[in-house]
């Protein structure tokens, strides 16, 4: 009888600590390649920024994205001339912000080919969109003690 209690707990244990619905649906729709076919600030104005300690806005512009959410690894590659141009690898975790408005952060640590990081430094970004064809990411910064947000809008290719 003791073993039988002590099984019921630990399965509802693994079933509460369990992945939310909404992240397991978004992992799906997420799995494939995209592209990001615009970046925009909140704020107008000309700003010199590198997205995720690596390019220019520019050069992430037209940059191609795989997404492999069945072991939260990806990669992207910098297509455009004058810019470091070839692929990245990363890992990412989508997490469930707020189940009532489906906002989720999405965080992304650039690793290397065998999924080491040097800096052990990641990026968090809220999926503000997801859907069959688009995704939108916001990250949020301050710029001159002022909040900006920088946004990526990717279009799924396949």
């Amino acid at each position: 009888m003791k073993k039988l209690i002590v099984l019921f707990t630990v399965a509802a244990m693994l079933l509460a600590c369990g992945t939310p619905k909404e992240v397991k649906d978004s992992k799906k729709i997420i799995k494939g390649e995209w592209t990001i076919n615009s970046i925009t600030y909140s704020e107008s104005g000309s700003y010199s920024v590198t997205i995720f300690n690596d390019v220019s806005k520019d050069c992430f512009e037209n940059s191609t994205w795989r997404f492999i959410p069945n072991n939260n690894t990806g990669k992207y590659t910098i297509n455009s001339a004058g810019c470091s141009m070839g692929e990245r690898n990363f890992i990412f975790t989508i997490d469930q912000v707020d189940a009532s408005t489906g906002l989720y952060d999405f965080l992304l640590k650039p690793t290397d080919e065998r999924g080491r990081s040097e800096t052990n430094q990641g990026f968090r970004v809220r999926l503000a969109q997801l859907n069959d064809t688009n995704m939108v990411w916001e990250q949020n910064l301050t710029v001159d003690g002022k909040p900006f947000t920088i946004f990526m809008n990717f279009n799924k290719l396949n």
